[in-house]
């Protein structure tokens, strides 16, 4: 798999002829052409460009106050094509910010419009659930809104804080039983509550409900220098596999400055991220196996065991065992560790003693009679299914759904390397195993590419950074969303820039966010067992969930 990155292939013209009266205006952003659309006209025009246009992926909504107006941008994206990209830019007036809502059209919106009307305060007409997600209902105020006043105290109802130990009250002609998973239960990854209805055994709904890790992640960022003071917070948001978090800020801001990457730098920031990749599935597995059978003795450690291998390299390349903060704009802080051979052997010999380590896995794992029962057949999600919540990554890919930024957007040294694209078309919690089980092979077929470039790579050609300025200042306006590929799919950064050295908006897309979205469609007529299999197998990380 070997091409040269190509210029995106969206053609302006067709698409204003397309949108015809929709466009009241223009709006061109970095990464792709954008247009202005009236408020009440939303479902109109993205029913347009989905089925005429063929912009079946709603990427990530953006949502943001000016000093005269509110805005949302639906960034669009083909699944067979990620390159052709188009911005639909939504304003409303400052004194009635209501804009008409998306989710007749993608249903992934559902959740990007909460969160939109949570944080900024922008309310969308005709939305099935026009709740706040990541905050109490009784919170005051949306934190990203100009207005918002940090200081006032917020008082949360008690009934926000009843007592979980009263007595369960049941209708007298209720057939139903509402429970709650979470947001304590080691099942669920994290601080994650399931709002869940069954029937006897069987899921008749469940609701997650987010929000008990929110870091205030994208604030954190906008208060930050784009030089040096943003890049460590990344590491933090899917802290599993989180190298590939830096490269997704590291590709915003210099495609929004211009910065070149040296090829070295490149091959370093390649091999770093698909070690961080794999450390990030051996978890997944691990955890899942852990969550169907309870195997604590044998997969979850021997996960463990080979996570840990990788660690131990990353931290011999970065200094760190976890938030590696390894990524510099313009390149990588420092090279290979000196001597360079022994960090080549010790990457190799892992690397070699790999295929062993997986055969234990499907010896173990995958042809075992119980997870078999457990996960072949179910938390099935339809490839259609899972475009129309934005779902990717080994979730999408589990499905058949044939997408891998890596490849379909080239960044990095991937386009030189020779590696392939995992699918499995079961739909099921089985085949999002196996997924991740053969990316872990692709991931060692990368490094071990790396190493050979970077063995033979002369000496006086080592170049680990670009000139980059010491301040960094784009142009007013400027606006770029950009993403990678990371383990559980699409990451991406929105950047806005004010002329000053820190973002007036830096909007983060999380892929767990999108595929923990679905979990009401894989779950739904399942049984509770099933419920659990099906979160696990979505390997959501609640830092990368809430944000």
């Amino acid at each position: 798999m070997s091409s040269g990155v190509q210029e995106p292939l969206v053609d302006d013209d067709e698409l204003a002829e397309l949108l015809g009266d929709h466009v009241i205006g223009r709006d061109d952003h970095y990464n792709a052409p954008g247009f202005v659309i009236r408020p009440d006209e939303v479902q109109d025009a993205l029913t347009l460009l989905r089925d005429e246009a063929g912009f079946d992926h709603l990427s990530c909504l953006t949502a943001q106050q000016y000093r005269d107006r509110y805005e949302s941008i639906y960034h669009l994206k083909k699944y067979d094509d990620p390159r052709q990209e188009v911005s639909v830019v939504v304003p409303t007036s400052t004194d009635e910010p209501v804009s008409q809502t998306a989710e007749p059209v993608y249903r992934t919106a559902n959740w990007h419009e909460r969160e939109a009307h949570d944080l900024v305060g922008i309310e969308y007409d005709g939305h099935p659930d026009m709740r706040r997600i990541l905050l109490p209902e009784t919170w005051q105020g949306h934190p990203l809104s100009l207005d918002y006043d940090q200081d006032r105290p917020q008082i949360v109802t008690l009934e926000e804080h009843r007592n979980p130990l009263l007595e369960d009250h049941v209708g007298g002609d209720a057939d139903t039983i509402f429970i709650n998973i979470g947001p304590h239960h080691p099942a669920t990854h994290g601080v994650l509550h399931l709002e869940t209805v069954l029937d006897g055994e069987q899921v008749l709904d469940v609701e997650p409900d987010i929000g008990y890790l929110h870091r205030c992640e994208e604030q954190m960022a906008q208060t930050g220098n784009y030089r040096h003071e943003i890049m460590p917070y990344p590491d933090r948001w899917d802290y599993t596999a989180n190298m590939t978090n830096e490269w997704a800020y590291a590709r915003a801001i210099e495609d929004l400055a211009d910065i070149d990457v040296p090829d070295y730098a490149k091959v370093l920031r390649t091999l770093g991220v698909e070690l961080s990749r794999m450390a990030g599935h051996f978890l997944a597995v691990g955890t899942f196996a852990l969550d169907v059978y309870g195997d604590f003795t044998a997969i979850f450690q021997y996960a463990f065991r080979d996570r840990e291998k990788t660690q131990s390299i990353l931290e011999d390349l970065t200094g760190q065992r976890m938030m590696f903060n390894y990524f510099r704009l313009g390149g990588v802080i420092w090279d290979i560790p000196e001597p360079r051979e022994e960090f080549f052997e010790k990457t190799r010999d892992f690397v070699d003693a790999l295929p062993r380590a997986l055969e234990e896995y499907h010896n173990l794992l995958t042809n075992n009679e119980i997870f078999q029962l457990r996960c072949v057949g179910t938390g099935v999600l339809e490839p259609d299914v899972a475009k129309e919540y934005g779902v990717t990554g080994p979730v999408a890919r589990g499905s058949g759904v044939d997408y891998d930024l890596r490849r379909d957007d080239p960044y990095g040294y991937y386009p030189e390397l020779d590696w392939e694209v995992v699918t499995e078309d079961g739909c099921d919690n089985y085949s999002r195993v196996l997924v991740r089980l053969r990316e872990v092979q692709q991931s060692a077929r990368i490094v071990e590419q790396c190493v050979e470039l970077l063995e033979d790579w002369p000496e006086d050609d080592r170049e680990l950074q670009s000139n980059v300025p010491r301040t960094l200042k784009p142009p007013m306006d400027a606006e770029t969303y950009r993403a990678v590929e990371a383990a559980k799919g699409e990451l991406g950064v929105y950047i806005r820039s004010d002329n000053t050295s820190k973002p007036a908006r830096f909007k983060i897309r999380s892929p767990c966010f999108h595929n923990l979205s679905a979990l009401p469609e894989m779950a739904t007529g399942e049984y509770v067992p099933d419920l659990i299999a099906s979160l696990g197998s979505l390997d959501i990380v609640l830092g990368s969930v809430d944000r």
